[in-house]
């Protein structure tokens, strides 16, 4: 098909070359005409339908609606047909002296005359609805893309809105932090106000990332987690599990928010040394994220933004358009979040 759009002027031409051919050579061979005269038929004919195909084609391109274009494109297909065929009546007595060694032709086109308008209303019915269905498809296809275009770009900007939601969910602990210790512990603020400055900067340097290595965003989280190190000292305890290829994945801030929501919740009502657990393996085309925290039932933390998974979920459904890939389970005093991110370099 896209050889025949990429070609369409020179099949044509070869169309009309090949069909006034075998025009002439019928009429030569069959009816016994002149050559003189077989061209002359066959050069009329082939003149005058090209000229109302070319023309009725333009007409139903140019019509404004789709509302009654296939009785507009019968009623065309009709008039050319009848058009077409006087026309070429007309020009053949012209064209072909009358007189006795001719009249043999034009009692024999006389006679032809009404198979021909009918095989020419046929052919101009057929062409005619086609070029109709064809323009419909076409302006289907664009209020098609036209959609998907809105879509996309409303996809873009909730993401993008969920992005930037991410830093100040996670700004509001960090400075509230930083707050308490510029009293209890100068050295500490100032710690940590140079690490949150790192960790900011490698944010601008991802925002327009959509795909990162798993690596990247591990050296990110280890970023985060030494401000939390700063803000919760020796409380915090992070063990890692890692079970991947290099090639593995994952959409940038996705992960963080899951173990900020682990460490709010773990450490929340705790007074002792609290261990987070965080494997991170690849199966199966997938990679898997699992974020385990102790936590206490019968206590309620403080409510946050409402960002934290709800934000996570969303974001995935955008990206992957799946509800699955997020998952809690909840194991007497343990708390598991799984996060799971399809791989495409399998």
């Amino acid at each position: 098909m896209r050889f025949f759009n990429k070609n369409i002027h020179w099949i044509v031409s070869l169309l009309i070359v090949l069909g006034t051919t075998v025009h002439v050579y019928m009429l030569h061979t069959t009816q016994g005409f002149t050559w003189e005269l077989s061209v002359a038929d066959a050069v009329c004919s082939m003149v005058t339908l090209s000229l109302s195909v070319w023309s009725f084609i333009l007409l139903i391109r140019a019509y404004p609606t789709k509302v009654t274009i296939y009785s507009y494109a019968l009623v065309l297909a009709l008039a050319f047909a009848l058009a077409s065929s006087f026309a070429e009546m007309q020009v053949l007595s012209w064209w072909i002296k009358k007189g006795p060694e001719n009249q043999a032709y034009f009692t024999w086109l006389r006679t032809t005359m009404p198979v021909r308008f009918a095989l020419t209303w046929v052919f101009y019915t057929w062409l005619s609805t086609n070029a109709a269905l064809r323009k419909n498809i076409q302006a289907l296809n664009s209020r098609f893309q036209q959609h998907a275009d809105a879509a996309e770009l409303l996809r873009d900007a909730e993401l993008f809105k969920l992005r930037q939601q991410l830093q100040p969910h996670f700004l509001y602990n960090s400075l509230n932090s930083i707050s308490a210790l510029v009293m209890i512990s100068p050295d500490r603020a100032q710690e940590m106000v140079g690490k949150l400055s790192d960790f900011l900067r490698g944010s601008v340097r991802r925002e327009a990332e959509d795909i990162i290595p798993i690596h990247e965003e591990i050296i990110y989280i280890e970023s985060y987690l030494a401000i939390e190190s700063v803000r919760f000292g020796d409380r915090l305890n992070i063990v890692f599990e890692k079970q991947f290829s290099e090639k593995a994945t994952i959409p940038p801030f996705l992960f963080q928010p899951i173990l900020e929501n682990a460490i709010k919740f773990g450490l929340y009502g705790q007074t002792g040394q609290v261990t987070i657990n965080i494997n991170i393996i690849e199966e199966q085309g997938m990679l898997l994220l699992h974020i385990s925290n102790p936590f206490d039932p019968d206590s309620q933390p403080p409510k946050g933004t409402g960002f934290g998974l709800t934000g996570v979920g969303r974001r995935l459904y955008l990206l992957y358009s799946r509800t699955d890939l997020l998952e809690t389970t909840k194991n007497e005093n343990n708390f598991t979040t799984t996060l799971k991110i399809p791989q495409h370099h399998v």
